[in-house]
């Protein structure tokens, strides 16, 4: 016979919750740096292209 889950406690929901935001915040803001460091000129790991090739048909 099937037995439902336990409703999970306000407490675990919200430290789950807390801890999913905090990793959203950690990537935001390193994104941001990359972004700061592309922009200014000073990345040394990042290589982009910045020649615009015209649209080519095929």
């Amino acid at each position: 016979m099937a037995v439902p889950k336990k409703r999970t406690s306000a407490s675990m929901k919200k430290i789950r919750n807390h801890s999913w935001k905090i990793k959203s915040v950690e990537k935001s803001l390193k994104s941001f740096s990359l972004a700061q460091s592309v922009l200014s000129g000073r990345s040394k790991s990042f290589y982009y292209g910045t020649e615009k090739k015209p649209f080519q048909k095929n």
